[in-house]
């Protein structure tokens, strides 16, 4: 079952989501969140995730799928829970990565001092 917190998180993460994008595409998703949006929103949903699948076509991208799935999450509850986990996996080894990428170049730093 999913939790008011899930559907907050998943809220979260779409608005760093947005932080990242160029104006244009960051105010379209920020509208598309809104729930007025919920019969534009479905089907854009729809075409990311299915875009993202054919991420490996040169004009797609990867990145589709999971923008895709979180704008579905925001309708389908069932969703969000297990986009949660994985936001929150993804992101502990994000964080984890860049440390240790840190902390690689600052002991080659110190070695050629």
């Amino acid at each position: 079952m999913s939790t008011d917190k899930d559907g907050r998180n998943i809220c979260r993460t779409l608005r760093r989501v947005e932080r990242r994008f160029p104006g244009r595409f960051a105010h379209f998703l920020r509208w598309l969140r809104h729930p007025a949006s919920r019969w534009v929103r479905i089907p854009v949903a729809l075409l990311l995730s299915f875009a993202g699948v054919l991420g490996f076509l040169p004009v797609l991208g990867f990145w589709m799928l999971p923008l895709g799935l979180l704008l579905l999450a925001l309708d389908l509850p069932p969703l969000r829970r297990p986009l949660r986990r994985l936001l929150v996996c993804s992101e502990r080894r994000w964080r984890n990565q860049q440390w240790a990428m840190r902390r690689k170049r600052d002991a080659a730093q110190h070695e050629s001092e």
